[in-house]
């Protein structure tokens, strides 16, 4: 429960974060472009590190790792909450920070993905991620929401509700107890750096879940435009960016809640690639939308498919895996999750800049459901997968 608690804290801490930053830098310059490049500059330094970091995350401590983590972006909401109070905030200053959050995300994600298994036997693990994703899908809807209340005060009120989950969060992994078996302490070579690269090529199943989630998300990833959506569009406020960004989590939490006590057991290839096209169907209605109800249960729709893909996806990867390669293959995967995230964000607000933030959405979406589709053709072995359990390719 340590580590379920301290995952709850940090995630509610980096959305707050992540709508206070977006908020922010919309505010200061009013640019689609900027509110992109908030996303590429934190897929950037993710992207150059990942490999390295999961060499890192299978020699050394991973809960250890994860407790840095989440102290390095206390520092960053520390120093946003300073700048806000002297006025020194500025477009410069969030594009800095982004850069710092995304070196710092390129550890955390495969030292978290990979504790995981580490702390629940394999036969509980599709219920252990799903009631792991229940209770950062609540942190994901408490998060946002209650930042777009604390807008009310400004947005140094953001900055330090974030700051003090962040310290929580830090505080309940140092608690974390585990057994511990240390890996061999060779030095980072290409050959060891790369392996994780390696082990997912020749797993095709595993190949075609992690890169499922590149296409598809990348493509239909809006959440980069809601500030644009809640201001300009739907003509809402902060408060309604803030139930627009909870409105897929709230689906989420739904969904995995269901989950915990139903797991998908049979025709898991066919269900997941069916669900990212539900996800896909949802972004090309929220995109049409101008009403905020339904942009809110579109939105609520889509986190609901997308939590069946992440449950489903995670599960598969780690139990296809060896301990001693889950830091390097979830740091490969790490990158696929950024390009569908940081890199979607970069995508939507180029778009955005060129077809407008409608366009944007809708051409994404009905992107998200022809990847889909093509998947079922380029990895049958995924698109025929009937069960969990390890399977050899």
């Amino acid at each position: 429960m340590h580590f379920w608690t301290a995952r709850l804290f940090g995630t509610a801490a980096s959305q707050m974060l992540l709508v206070a930053i977006g908020w922010h830098m919309y505010d200061l310059t009013g640019s689609a472009w900027d509110l992109g490049l908030v996303g590429l500059y934190q897929f950037l330094p993710a992207l150059l590190l990942a490999l390295l970091a999961g060499h890192v995350v299978d020699r050394h401590h991973r809960g250890r790792i994860v407790a840095i983590c989440f102290a390095v972006q206390g520092v960053v909401t520390l120093s946003l909450l300073a700048a806000v109070h002297a006025g020194l905030d500025s477009r410069a200053l969030l594009l800095g920070l982004s850069i710092v959050l995304g070196a710092v995300r390129a550890f955390q994600m495969p030292a978290q993905q990979s504790l995981t298994p580490l702390l629940v036997p394999p036969l509980m693990l599709p219920r252990a991620m799903a009631f792991s994703s229940a209770g950062m899908q609540a942190a994901i809807i408490g998060g946002p929401a209650l930042g777009g209340l604390l807008f009310v005060g400004g947005t140094g009120w953001v900055y330090g509700a974030s700051l003090l989950c962040f310290v929580a969060a830090c505080t309940m992994v140092l608690r974390l107890r585990y057994v511990y078996t240390p890996g061999p302490r060779e030095v980072p070579s290409l050959r060891t750096v790369l392996a994780g690269v390696d082990f997912i090529w020749r797993r095709k199943v595993v190949l075609g879940a992690v890169s499922l989630d590149l296409f598809a998300v990348l493509l239909g990833g809006a959440v980069a435009l809601l500030p644009i959506f809640a201001k300009d569009i739907l003509h809402t406020g902060a408060w309604g960016l803030g139930l627009l960004r909870s409105a897929p989590a709230v689906g989420a939490l739904v969904i995995s809640i269901v989950l915990t006590r139903a797991p998908v057991e049979r025709h898991i290839g066919r269900t997941l690639l069916l669900a990212v096209a539900v996800f896909g169907v949802c972004m090309v209605v929220f995109g049409f939308s101008r009403n905020f109800a339904v942009s809110l249960i579109a939105l609520a729709v889509s986190g609901g498919a997308d939590m069946v893909n992440v449950v489903i996806r995670q599960t598969l990867v780690q139990l296809e895996t060896p301990d001693e390669m889950r830091g390097r293959v979830s740091a490969v995967n790490s990158i696929f999750i950024g390009a569908s995230n940081q890199l979607g964000e970069f995508e939507s607000g180029a778009v955005a800049a060129w077809l407008g933030p409608v366009g944007s959405v809708v051409a994404g979406g009905i992107g998200t459901v022809l990847v889909a589709l093509a998947w079922f053709r380029l990895f049958p072995s995924l698109a025929e997968r009937d069960r969990m359990v390890p399977q050899k390719d």
